[in-house]
């Protein structure tokens, strides 16, 4: 696995997303420089710090990592918070700390029949899998999302990989994606599979319950709230099926669906 390492990388570009449809301000591609790093498996995540933050906001903000190329390492991320709103106000050439590649990243199995169950943000680790798996022939995404479909970094996925999305926009649209979800984790399972999952935590739930009625193969990216991203602070502490305490950050955030508690 890439050792992490701390960098402090300069901003490329910040793009919004979703302009369109009202979503003005709220979503957002970061690119920043490439930082030295030699690796990164889809899923890991990188603990990540404006400088801009000055001594108002102490704590670094998690993310997953979105993409990286030759140049740039690309976050994506949606305002909802302090850090969030003060991120959206950065420019090219503003300073920001990282220290990343961290946790561990989704099972890689390229000649399996895979399945990406992607809900809202939870679609943003599977821009980067889909962009690196060796035989994108055998990956199928589904995703669910609540706002217009180009809020999300989605449009590179459908070039590579199969492809479904559903908006919810009334109760019953969420049971009716639910519903596809048990039916393509069903024909996954069928063909031994390998189902992975990203999203909030109700649909998390889920897709585990799937997993265990269905008999599939499934891991599962905890979104827990971390503060440090290395184990120190305890702020993301999961349970194990077994009954023992865990770090989301250190030893996941992914987990298999059989050996997490959600």
């Amino acid at each position: 696995m890439q050792q992490s390492a701390y960098c402090r990388l300069n901003v490329r570009e910040l793009t919004p997303y979703g302009e369109a449809n009202g979503a003005q301000g709220r979503f957002f591609a970061l690119r920043l420089e490439r930082p030295a790093w030699t690796g990164w498996n889809p899923g890991q995540f990188l603990m990540l710090r404006p400088a801009s933050f000055g001594l108002e906001i102490p704590w670094a903000r998690p993310f997953g990592i979105c993409d990286m190329t030759e140049n740039c390492l690309t976050c994506f991320f949606q305002v909802l918070g302090r850090g969030t709103q003060r991120m959206a106000r950065l420019k090219p050439g503003d300073e920001v700390s990282v220290w990343g590649p961290l946790g561990k990243g989704f099972a890689l199995e390229p000649d399996t029949p895979t399945l990406l169950l992607a809900g809202g943000m939870g679609i943003v680790p599977f821009v980067g899998y889909v962009k690196n798996h060796p035989k994108p022939e055998n990956v199928t995404v589904l995703f669910g999302h609540r706002e217009p479909l180009n809020c999300y970094p989605a449009d590179s996925i459908g070039e590579r990989a199969q492809w479904e999305s559903a908006q919810e926009r009334a109760p019953e649209d969420r049971d009716r994606f639910l519903s596809r979800v048990r039916e393509r984790m069903g024909e996954c399972a069928g063909k031994n599979g390998l189902a992975l999952a990203c999203g909030p935590l109700p649909f998390l739930q889920t897709v585990r319950r799937f997993s265990q009625e269905i008999g599939a193969r499934a891991q599962l990216s905890l979104e827990n709230r971390m503060a440090c991203g290395v184990g120190a602070c305890l702020g993301c502490v999961a349970q194990r099926a077994g009954g023992a305490s865990v770090c989301a950050c250190r030893e996941g955030p992914v987990f298999w669906a059989d050996q997490i508690v959600v």
